[in-house]
């Protein structure tokens, strides 16, 4: 049994870590670069920013509470999207906090250099020496950083709040004038650029297995920091702009301290400095103490080797993953440069807050068991303007960030396909979601089949030789059981194929013994079934060509024949068989009937069997006729994929509960499935139907090949229309 941390984090820490995150390089480092894009419209852009952080922070909240472990995003879109994508974010946000962690380390170098008189040359060795100490604290323990970040929280914001209420009567008018000088397109990129300033209102999350109360105190923490920053934001930058010219401001590296000195003097120059120190450090430690947790989660689900999931016993902290995180963060700031690649990891950020909201949505509509004890309010709107509104900030941060986010992609694909991918088997919610709404889909396509029926429905049955009564009694009694099913008539037609040297005109003036036979065993069948029943001879040089003119002419909506083995050697390979050709092209849905040995005898129960995608509507319809006509009934089936899991299994069971509510007759699942079941389950099976594109099925075309029971092929030519692509994830995802 793995071991499992200690939950010590109550609210007040909760707050401290989620605050302690964004105050950081977002309102000491970024406000420099953003006055340069937005004027002072950026002040909307923190604002603006703050309001599109809202969905991803609601949908963290609402997982939080339903999975509170360790882990965060990275468990989050594991789950609800799968291994995959789970892998890409937990790899793309622990690299994006680590990078954040190091800017916020060197950018809060130079605020230090204003307090003390030292060379530009020692701000790596100062931040190697930060780094070093907090990755130590996080391994002594949770409970220890999380009351260092409360003391840092308190400090800092006291020297912050002196700034806003110091520095209110110095606010000058015209400093705000023009204020859109940067336009819409200015704001919007102003607003992607320091989206990153609220990334850290998440980070809580990841620590949630260490949180007390988390069904309170997780929501209360993500969504009153996120409130109280983009607040206090919003003031500090409005100060700032308005108590110094922003030109000042934006050639800055130190914007807060120039906008220090203009209102408050010498003490607030050294407040600011204070507040600048302690808050970018915070932001180094809540982001080692976040990031740690990803290989930790990561571990626990076999997607990075099992060291990283070690808990210390003396410190009751992840110390391996801790120092992992701390070795990459302390080489990104002695060897990178930190604040280009801390931008591509915020556009990476940004994807991750997409997927975030995707997550939601998918454990929503999922069977997987999913009971938050808090759930956003205004589903799904919510999810979808963050998904939309992520997008849009993605196309703002330019071509570098936009690659750089591909790149993390990339590495992160490439490290689950090679490590991850045979260690695990699981599926996120997603795909069932998306398995389940493939389903509803299929079954609506069904629905209208069986519905669509009704006047003028003809089934033309298509005789290609001269066939005894006995012979083409089956192909009648099917046809008339779906003609039936549809208020419909019977055509019986007999094309007989003469060489292309005799005229058709002369070869049909005469009536030939087989003609007069062919009417006579028609109409006494017609007797027989109580549908209506008529009959013809076309004489014809081609008889495939005939067929589908014909069925054209007739306008068929079912066109049966007798099923034919496809062509061997060159010829097949080249041009297949008349029965594929007529499959290819005939107006309308085709039948193939194969009445094997014993003949078609009593239809107790019609077996339909499929591979890996759901049902074609057709072929149920079909089933459901011939099952009403035998007073029989119908068995639901797949070939082969014997490993399915018991959600896949529940959702199978659900889809073929709701195909079973459309027939007329009793219906039986073979769920949980496999070859050994379904060959057990269709034993009995007097009559089975399959699709004419799943016989190429390794294990429909062995259990075809090994049966003497009657076949019959059904080729839905709607369902060219939804194209090979479509068809193709819907057999992946059943």
């Amino acid at each position: 049994m793995p071991k499992a941390l200690e939950r010590d984090l109550g609210l007040p820490a909760v707050l401290a870590i989620s605050i302690g995150a964004m105050v950081g390089s977002g309102i000491f480092i970024l406000p420099a670069l953003a006055i340069k894009i937005a004027g002072p419209a950026v002040i909307f852009a923190y604002v603006l920013a703050g309001v599109l952080v809202v969905p991803a922070a609601l949908s963290k909240a609402e997982m939080a509470t339903a999975m509170p472990e360790a882990g965060g995003t990275y468990l989050y879109i594991e789950r609800g999207m799968g291994p995959l994508l789970g892998t890409v974010a937990g790899i793309g946000t622990w690299f994006a906090l680590s990078f954040k962690g190091a800017l916020a380390l060197v950018g809060g170098v130079p605020y230090l250099l204003l307090l003390f008189d030292v060379p530009p040359g020692v701000t790596t060795p100062v931040a190697l020496g930060l780094a070093v100490l907090l990755v130590l604290v996080n391994v002594f323990g949770a409970k220890q950083t999380g009351r260092l970040q409360v003391v840092i929280v308190v400090v800092m914001l006291a020297a912050l709040v002196w700034f806003v209420i110091g520095g209110v009567p110095a606010v000058r008018q015209p400093n705000y004038t023009p204020f859109f000088e940067g336009g819409i397109g200015g704001l919007l990129a102003a607003t992607g650029l320091v989206f990153v300033s609220y990334a850290g209102v998440t980070k809580v999350a990841s620590v949630a297995e260490e949180v007390s109360n988390p069904d309170r105190n997780i929501p209360l923490g993500i969504l009153g920091s996120l409130a109280f920053t983009t607040l206090l934001y919003a003031l500090i930058v409005t100060v700032m702009i308005g108590v110094t010219d922003p030109t000042n401001i934006a050639e800055s590296a130190t914007p807060m301290a120039v906008a220090a000195e203009a209102t408050l003097g010498s003490a607030g120059v050294g407040a600011v400095i204070l507040a600048a120190l302690l808050a970018l450090v915070s932001t180094a430690n809540a982001g080692i103490l976040s990031s740690s947790r990803y290989p930790f989660a990561m571990a626990r689900d076999r997607l990075v080797p099992d060291s990283m999931a070690s808990v210390s016993e003396r410190f009751g902290t992840p110390s391996n993953s801790i120092t992992l995180t701390g070795v990459v963060l302390l080489i990104l700031i002695a060897f990178v440069p930190i604040l280009e690649i801390a931008k591509l990891a915020s556009a990476f950020q940004i994807l991750v807050f997409v997927l975030v909201n995707v997550a939601v949505v998918a454990f929503r509509n999922g069977s997987t068991t999913y009971e938050p004890s808090f759930t956003g309010p205004w589903y799904p709107w919510v999810q979808v303007f963050g998904v939309v509104s992520g997008l849009v900030l993605l196309t703002q941060m330019g071509v570098v960030p936009l690659v750089g986010a591909v790149v993390l992609t990339v590495a992160g694909v490439g490290w689950f396909l090679v490590y991850g991918r045979n260690r695990v088997d699981r599926e996120g919610a997603a795909v069932d979601a998306v398995r389940r709404q493939v389903g509803r889909n299929a079954v609506d396509r069904t629905r209208r089949v069986i519905n669509d029926g009704g006047v003028d429905y003809r089934v033309l049955v298509a005789l290609d030789h001269e066939v005894s009564k006995a012979e083409e009694r089956p192909f009648v009694r099917a046809a008339a059981a779906v003609a039936r099913a549809n208020d419909g008539e019977v055509v019986v037609t007999r094309f007989e194929q003469v060489p292309d040297q005799v005229s058709l005109t002369y070869a049909s003036e005469t009536e030939s013994p087989a003609d007069v036979q062919f009417e006579t065993q028609t109409g006494e069948l017609d007797d027989e079934f109580d549908v209506p029943v008529s009959s013809g001879t076309i004489v014809c040089h081609d008889v495939r060509h005939a067929v589908v003119n014909y069925a054209d002419h007739a306008d068929a909506d079912l066109l049966l024949m007798e099923d034919a083995a496809p062509s061997r050697g060159l010829r097949g390979l080249l041009f297949g068989s008349d029965v594929e050709w007529v499959l290819r092209h005939a107006p309308c849905d085709v039948g193939l009937l194969n009445v094997g040995p014993e003949g078609l005898g009593d239809l107790d129960i019609v077996g339909v069997l499929s591979d890996e995608g759901p049902y074609d509507p057709a072929k149920i319809a079909v089933a459901d006729a011939l099952a009403v006509a035998g007073n029989g009934s119908i068995t639901l089936a797949y070939a082969g994929r014997p490993d399915a899991s018991e959600i896949e299994e529940q959702t199978l069971q659900d889809y073929h509960a709701e195909v079973a509510a459309l027939c007329s007759v009793p219906v039986e699942s073979c769920v949980p499935f496999g070859d050994t079941e379904n060959a057990e389950a269709f034993t009995d099976a007097d009559l089975v139907v399959v699709s004419a594109k799943e016989r190429t099925n390794d294990a429909i075309a062995a259990y075809l090949t090994g049966t003497d029971r009657p076949v019959l092929v059904v080729h839905q030519q709607e369902s060219e229309v939804h194209g090979r692509l479509v068809r193709a994830i819907e057999r992946r995802l059943f």
